[in-house]
């Protein structure tokens, strides 16, 4: 497994990995009405492409199929965090939590946070994230679930 910096070209895969995220992994704590509200498949390509030039993610490869994806912005805050329901728990997302705490070593980032899935909640905790806040975000006039967590970083040096 490799964890390598985004390319362009890479978004459609990236979308996949979402969608497969969502519909397969989280579909075990979310309704049938929250998922579609949450991940439609008929997102526009374009819109979706721009933002993941702008996240620029990591990308996590699996014998040259992409496994996962997280980004880490320069606040510390990581918007996208997914992992393809054909590769759960096989290292993937702690690899990519891995290279999120390298990078924000090296940007001196103090802190991470993140909005995270129920689904989730259980993974950031076990990587030393603390619940802050939990929310209820509405999507296509659908309530969703969510929990706001963060981690102090203490860097040496």
């Amino acid at each position: 497994m490799e964890i390598r910096r985004f390319r362009t070209g890479d978004e459609g895969a990236l979308f996949q990995v979402f969608l497969s995220a969502v519909h397969d992994i989280a579909s075990r704590d979310y309704t049938a009405a929250q998922i579609e509200a949450w991940a439609q498949a008929d997102r526009a390509p374009e819109v979706w492409a721009s933002r993941m030039r702008k996240l620029r993610p990591f990308v996590a490869e699996a014998e040259g199929e992409i496994a996962g994806y997280a980004d880490i912005q320069p606040n510390g805050y990581i918007d996208h965090f997914f992992v393809s329901g054909a590769y759960p728990r096989q290292g993937v997302g702690t690899l990519l939590m891995s290279r999120i705490h390298d990078e924000a070593k090296l940007l001196g980032i103090s802190q991470l946070t993140a909005d995270v899935s129920k689904t989730a909640e259980s993974f950031f905790l076990h990587h030393g994230f603390q619940v802050v806040k939990r929310g209820f975000p509405i999507r296509q006039g659908v309530i969703l679930q969510n929990v706001l967590m963060r981690k102090g970083l203490h860097h040496r040096i």
